[in-house]
Order: C-alpha cells, then structure tokens, then sequence
C-alpha cells in the first residue's frame, strides 16, 4: 500500500459547522485544510457538522482536504467515517490515538468503507494526534508497526496537560517537562516510522512574533509543520518550514554527488566529508522545500 502524497507545512483548521469558515479555508494557500468535527464542534452539533461535512466534500477540488473525525471509543466515530470516507478526503485525522489498536482499527475500517465506495485500498492516508493522553505518550513506542496508511505523526499539546492536570505551558511559553518530554517523544517516534512529525498550534492568532519564534525552533528541532487555527498563521507557519536557497542548493549538490558515485560510502564534497546520513538529510531538506 503507498501512501497518499501530502504536503504538511501548514495544515489549516476549519469547524465543519461552519461553511463560510470552511470555504475560507478551503481557499486560502495553507498546505492543507482540516475540516473538524471534533474540539471545534459542541455535542449538540455533531450530526449537522457531520452532513454538512460530508455534503462538501465531493464538490472540493483542492489537494490536502483532511477531515477530523470524533476519537475512536465516541458514539461519533464510526458515523463520521461512514459519512466521509465516500466523499474522498486526501486522510482522516484521529484525535486521541492511544496506540497501535487505533491505528489498526482505523485502518480496517478505512479499508472497508473504500471498497464500499469504489476507492482503492490505501487510498485515504492518516494522520494521528499521538500525544493527547498520558496514555497515548505511553503507546507511541509500538506505532510505527501499524502506520502504513500514517502521512505524520501529530504532536498536541492542549490535551496532554490537561490530562496531566497542568497548564500547557508556563509564563515564559516554555512547555512544562512532562509535555516538552511528549514533544521530543513524538519527533523519536516520527524518525523510528520514517514518518514526518507536525508541531501543536500556536494557541494565541494575535502574537504573530510568538509564532513565529516557536515555529523556527520546531523546525529547528525536525517538526516538519505545524498545525494552523487561523488563517494569519498560514504564511509564517510556511516560510519557517521551508528551507532557506542555501540549504536547498546544499541538499541538490549532495543528491547529485551520490546520484554520480551510487556505489560511494563517502566522499569529500567542497572540502568536507559526505557520508550516507548526509544524503538522507539532503533527501529531507529537498522533500521539505517541494522538490
């Protein structure tokens, strides 16, 4: 089964109860749109957001349409996939993934409900909030062997403290150690499935300097992108996860190099010794700006 292909700097946020946000979102240049039945939407408004939902998805014509269903274990989640899944969004994403059962669950069920609808196998990807619980911290580490549909692994933060019973960040934004422990935990897990990794949202729309700070250190740290609530974050959100010339020019001088010597285990390139792990980065880095 591969995977759908899937840009993921910026994946954008829209509650499914809301077409005119939906529409917005659907238009901005995010990399992705995820049109939301879960947080954003109370109780009371599932079922309309589900068919309202669903009744959009066959006339959108963007790429990078995901639709967040209610967590497995919800008296909504089943409902969700059986309303979405016939519209043919890009993936799914899965809020409160506790672990390998989730995924695996999910994946049957995706698999079900394509063939009922004429869809290839594997044609709709995955993307898991793998951090919202103690005990989803706890299940990362068995994953990456039920991840074949997963495009990233999706690190939030709100969830986990208040789980935990703390406030998801101290005065000076800092995380508190048990969640930066889950954020480093998210971007080892990713690297283990040979998966990207997508940072939690900037919480406040308004502190674009404060994003912008916090995006360049997750993409610092290896976070791919990082998931958007407004659409101002699109664009800082963009450019902090797309490399600079410099390092895109870096990344196609070291592709080339191993392109013309397949059979080198390093080699000097402008001075410096290039071995394997450089080719590997450099594959990242041009994956990263679009190439």
């Amino acid at each position: 089964m591969s995977r759908p292909e899937m840009r993921l700097r910026s994946p954008l946020f829209a509650p499914g109860d809301s077409e005119r946000k939906a529409q917005k979102a659907l238009a901005s240049v995010a990399d992705a749109v995820i049109l939301d039945l879960e947080d954003s939407v109370a109780p009371p408004s599932k079922d309309a957001a589900r068919a309202a939902t669903a009744a959009l998805l066959p006339a959108v014509t963007r790429p990078g349409v995901i639709v967040r269903v209610n967590p497995r274990g919800t008296p909504w989640y089943l409902a969700d996939l059986a309303a979405v899944v016939p519209g043919r969004p890009q993936a799914v994403m899965l809020p409160k993934c506790s672990g390998a059962d989730d995924l695996l669950a999910l994946d049957h069920h995706l698999e079900v409900l394509e063939v009922a609808s004429g869809q290839a196998v594997g044609s709709i990807g995955v993307l898991p909030i793998v951090t919202e619980t103690a005990a989803s911290v706890l299940g990362l580490a068995g994953m990456a062997g039920a991840a074949r549909r997963v495009l990233a692994f999706c690190f939030g933060a709100e969830d986990l403290s208040a789980d935990l019973g703390i406030a998801p960040r101290r005065p000076d934004f800092a995380y508190p150690a048990p969640v930066a422990h889950a954020r480093a935990a998210v971007l080892i897990a990713a690297g283990a499935a040979g998966l990207p990794a997508l940072d939690t949202p900037w919480p406040d729309p308004r502190d674009a300097a404060g994003l912008a700070r916090e995006a360049a250190a997750a993409a610092a740290d290896g976070f791919a992108g990082k998931l958007c609530i407004h659409p101002d974050q699109i664009a800082p959100v963009n450019t902090a996860f797309t490399p600079d010339p410099h390092r895109v020019a870096w990344a196609r001088t070291v592709r080339d190099a191993f392109a013309a010597n397949p059979d080198a285990g390093v080699f000097a390139l402008d001075g410096k010794m290039i071995d394997r792990p450089h080719l590997k980065l450099a594959q990242r880095i041009l994956a990263a700006s679009g190439e």
